[in-house]
């Protein structure tokens, strides 16, 4: 028996047109879209990173409207794991702050012009996000009217079930006694708590800590944790690269900001943990 070193095997290298992973990932096509229109070296930092939150957004969407089809089929454990994995996914995405989130105000402003009024608020991906956790407003679309793909897209989404409607309607097919009004309910509007929701989920909680509703409840909580951590981020972030200042698309930035970290997802979630 040979106990002869062997070199590794050359990979592959000679391809007739580009490389398969350049076919599949389409690399080249990601790593030159960064136009930045400064000549600060820290705006392209900004501009990377906000194209990988986008990216983020994109593949947590997936998951959530993968989780919501799941769940209108009754395929409650597919729902569960595809919101698992949007855990993983909302943990890299929350961790796209830290480029950011040491920024002074003097660094901000060294680029900040380069925005003009463009602003993450104008994000449909991100709208589409707020969409399906049930955070519906048709004033949304608004700024999209410029762009017919992305305006139809959100329009469906806003006409659509959220994540957390779906969640309901399983309450109810399982048998927890939801009210017609709230299985009916305008879905273009904003979701807002019930107690009838509240005392399911406060049933689900005192029943089998097993069952497949309390594991789809932690799913969901651990959702809801990281969506606010995410506004919390983002607070912290605008506080201190720009103080109070206006945001840049014209918002009241810090103070619409805060006003969004006190909102909370899926909001029985939360409160039914007081009655178990």
């Amino acid at each position: 028996m040979s106990h002869e070193a062997h070199e590794p095997e050359t990979p592959h290298l000679d391809f007739q047109g580009t490389t398969p992973y350049e076919d599949y990932v389409k690399a080249d096509v990601l790593t030159h879209l960064q136009h930045t229109l400064s000549d600060d070296p820290g705006e392209m930092v900004f501009l990377v990173t906000t194209q990988v939150m986008e990216l983020w957004f994109t593949v947590i969407v997936h998951e959530w409207e993968t989780a919501a089809r799941a769940l209108r089929e009754d395929r409650v454990q597919l729902a569960t794991d595809a919101l698992k994995r949007s855990v993983r996914e909302l943990e890299a995405l929350n961790a796209s702050w830290k480029p950011l989130g040491q920024l002074t105000p003097a660094q901000f402003n060294s680029y900040r012009g380069a925005l003009g009024e463009g602003s993450g608020f104008q994000s449909a991906m991100y709208r589409r996000m707020e969409f399906l956790l049930g955070e519906k407003s048709a004033s949304m679309l608004v700024p999209h009217r410029g762009a017919p793909r992305v305006h139809a897209e959100l329009e469906k989404a806003l006409h659509e079930p959220s994540l957390y409607d779906e969640v309901v309607r399983l309450l109810a097919k399982r048998g927890y006694d939801i009210p017609d009004a709230v299985l009916r309910r305008d879905v273009t509007q904003r979701y807002e708590a019930v107690p009838e929701v509240e005392a399911a989920w406060a049933a689900v909680y005192s029943g089998d800590q097993n069952g497949e509703l309390a594991r789809l409840g932690e799913a969901l909580t651990d959702v809801a944790e990281l969506v606010w951590r995410w506004r919390n981020d983002h607070l912290v972030a605008t506080r201190r690269a720009m103080g109070a200042k206006t945001g840049t698309g014209g918002s009241a930035g810090v103070a619409w900001l805060e006003k969004r970290a006190r909102n909370n997802v899926f909001p029985e979630l939360w409160t039914a943990r007081s009655y178990v």
